[in-house]
Parts: C-alpha cells; structure tokens; sequence
C-alpha cells in the first residue's frame, strides 16, 4: 500500500516531540455506508440507438456505428450515477430521423418508461458531426432538455457524456461528472524498481495517454480547476520537489526554486494558489505561494508534520494532516493560518483530506485499515464507504462520487458512490494509484 503524505514526509524527517490537546466528547462509532439503503430517486429512462440521416463514413467509423456507441456510453454513464435505471439500446425500437424530435409517446408508455433519450448522428460536408440529444417526458408528452454539439469525429464519446450531463441536470437539478478527466500515476515493473508515469484518460477510463515517460517517480498529481495546469511531486535527483505541468505547452517547471523538499500539492478554487507542505531545519508545514511563482507563505509552525492541505470551495478554509497530537489526524484552518483546530476524533487515525466541491463533507482515509470515510467539516457524522483497502480519495465535481486508489502494493482506480457505497473499478492499462478527479471540462 502507497503510504500517505504524512508518512511520505516521515520517511525523510524525524520526528519531533508532540503536546497534549484537550480532546472533546467522541463521536458515534464511525459506520460502513449501506449499499442496500435508501438511495435518492432513481429515475427510469430509456435510451434507444440514435438515428442518423444518411450512414456516411468518418474519422471515427461508419455514423452507424457511432449512433449504437454513443447511446451505449449515455447508458452507462447514467447507469454509474447510481440514480438512473437506464435500458437499451438495445432491445428498443430504433427512432427514425424524422422521429427523433417527435416520438411516439403511446409506444414509450406502453414499454414503461418514465422518460426517454432521443438522439442522431450526422456527418457533415467539412468533415465535423452533429450531435443532437434529446430528453422527453413520456407522461407529460412534452419535451424537457435537448443539446446539441458540432464535434470533430474523435470527440464523439465527450459529446455522449455532455448528453448524460445535460439529462443528469434536467432531471436531478444537479450538475453531472461524465465530462471529466482523471489524472493519475500508472505503475508497472517490480517491486523496488517501479516505473510510475503521469497519465491522463476520461472519467470512465477511455481516452487514456501519458503525460511523462517515467524517467523519474512522479506521485499526488492534481489538476487545476481551470485545468490548464497539473501540479505534482516527483523524486527527480531522488529529492522530492513539486512541480507545475503546463497542459497547452507541456512545458514542466518547479513550483519553487531553491533546494527545498516540497510535496502534498493542490489548487485553490480559482486556480491562482497552490498549498503544499515544505521541509525546513527539521520541519515540515503546510505553505501557499501562487501558480505564476513568488514567496511561498507559511501557514502552520507546530511541532511535527503538517501537510495534505486542502481548500474549501469558497477558499476561506483549509483542511490538512498533521501529528502535532501524537497521531495523524484532521485540521482546519483559516486561509491565512489562523484559526487551527483538529477535528478527527474518532478510533485510529486519518489522512490525506479533501473538501468536498459542495462544501458538506470532507473526505479521508482512515490509516491502519485504509478506507475512505467521510465526516462533515465540524469533524461530526464520520462515516466509513468502502470496506476493502483504499487511500486518496478524490472527488467528482458534483459531489456525489469518490475516486480513490484501492489494492495493497499493486494500486487499481475505484470510485465509490458516497450515498450508496456502492464501488466500481475504472479500467486502466497499467496499475494505478493517485487519482485526481478534475472539474467538468470547458465548453
């Protein structure tokens, strides 16, 4: 199992004496979330092949073809939601073209479906596709969403995934997480000489390629919500260091220079400040500096190891890990510093915190049995999701899923739904560990 950050920074520091601190009344004993329990409502929808107007040929194959996969990518992704019971395509009566805006709602009520997905395909004369979807309430008889997209051929599955957003959106009144990217490190070789690369690839695994060639261990890659950067820590000359990938230009520089050990990056939710931990004269806290470069600022100055901060999505917040108490537990502080104050209480310890993109929850990983949990930023309604090991949770932009490495030794990808616990592995093609779920891309 990857250690944690506060680990990580253990392994090159020494430790130093810790202080007493008042301890309030414990929580309730923390709980594995009920994948058999109430869930909110899920919503029947049927998904039959899009049309298309005239089978044509493109870049991507035959808009036959790409009609049956991109209804097949729509039912999938409302299928992981957890709060879709999706059927087809196959097995439904394929729409006409002329029907696709007009469909026949006796059909429909008579299959039994509560609400439909419409759809087609169309190549055009300077090589793009359009896209049209769709959504129709079949009770109502009227219709409740429609999107359309002019793609280029290889952006089919994206616009199958803006598709199930826009119909997750219209009839949740919450926003999706099918147009987003994972960033994560893919390992392979044995172990002591493992070859850990940054890769990239769609939140379902597809469109999978490599960021670096793993000339050097990369590890906690994390994408700026703006996503024109990555940030990530890296043992180039075997000494950790934080450094900044460029997406647009792929050009790689240090998030601070000087001879520093620097780790445990992430963003601020504008995109303009990075939080991390720095090592110095035996020390390590957490620091902010900003993205363009500058004088880092320090925030903690306690005994120990403070590091894995995180912001709050308004940005006033930061939550983080120390052993200032004699174990790795959960704080939060002000943005400037001020304000810390632990609040994990609960049995064992707890690392590697994230704030949830909707401000109610903070994300962990509790150390010694390595599950993902979950506890509100007060420290109150702790709760474990996952009863197999698993450390780094990584949020979905909305909220409503976990992405989190899973496996001791040899890393898989896993998300898991926090209303559920309900899991799934996203396929990669090499191991993976670290994974870091990115907002929902720009239009």
């Amino acid at each position: 199992m990857k250690r944690t950050f506060l680990t990580l920074a253990a392994a090159f520091l020494a430790a130093q004496p810790a202080f007493a601190q008042t301890q309030p009344p414990q929580e309730p004993e923390e709980f594995v979330a009920d994948v058999t329990g109430a869930e909110d409502s899920v919503f029947r929808v049927a998904v039959p092949v899009f049309a298309t107007p005239q089978a044509a040929s493109t870049a991507a194959g035959n808009t036959t073809n790409l009609a049956q996969q991109i209804a097949e990518v729509i039912v999938t992704d409302l299928r992981n939601s957890r709060r879709f019971q999706p059927t087809g395509p196959g097995g439904l009566p394929a729409p006409s073209f002329g029907n696709v805006q007009s469909p026949n709602y006796g059909t429909w009520q008579g299959l039994g479906a509560d609400n439909l997905i419409q759809g087609y395909v169309q190549a055009n004369a300077d090589g793009t596709l359009t896209v049209g979807c769709y959504l129709f309430d079949v009770d109502g008889q009227s219709q409740r969403a429609r999107q359309g997209f002019v793609i280029q051929p290889g952006e089919w599955r994206r616009a199958a995934h803006r598709c199930a957003d826009t119909i997750y959106g219209s009839l949740t009144a919450d926003s999706g997480f099918f147009d987003t990217r994972v960033v994560y490190v893919a390992e392979s070789g044995p172990p002591g000489r493992r070859r850990k690369q940054l890769a990239i690839m769609d939140y379902d695994g597809a469109n999978h390629r490599f960021l670096t060639q793993g000339q050097w261990t990369v590890l906690t890659p994390r994408f700026a919500p703006d996503q024109r950067t990555i940030t990530f820590m890296s043992y180039e000359n075997e000494r950790p260091r934080v450094y900044i990938l460029d997406m647009a230009s792929g050009r790689v520089r240090p998030l601070v220079e000087g001879p520093y050990q620097t780790f445990a990056p992430r963003y601020s939710p504008d995109s303009r400040t990075i939080v991390f931990s720095m090592a110095q004269n035996g020390n390590t806290d957490v620091y902010t500096v900003p993205v363009a470069g500058g004088t880092p600022r320090r925030l903690t100055n306690a005994p120990g190891i403070d590091t894995g901060g995180s912001f709050s999505p308004d940005g006033r917040q930061i939550v983080f890990e120390s052993d200032r108490g004699g174990s790795q537990q959960i704080y939060v502080m002000n943005a400037d510093g001020s304000g810390q104050r632990r609040i994990s209480f609960g049995g064992g310890g707890a690392a590697t915190p994230e704030w949830s993109p909707r401000g109610d929850l903070i994300a962990y990983t509790q150390t010694g049995s390595f599950r993902i949990g979950v506890m509100r930023p007060d420290g109150g309604g702790a709760r474990l999701l996952t009863r197999d090991s698993g450390e780094g949770p990584t949020w979905a932009p909305n909220g409503r899923a976990i992405m989190y490495q899973r496996g001791l030794g040899r890393g898989q990808v896993w998300y898991v739904d926090v209303a559920s616990g309900a899991t799934r592995r996203v396929p990669t093609p090499l191991e993976g560990s670290d994974p870091n779920w990115s907002a929902l891309r720009p239009n």
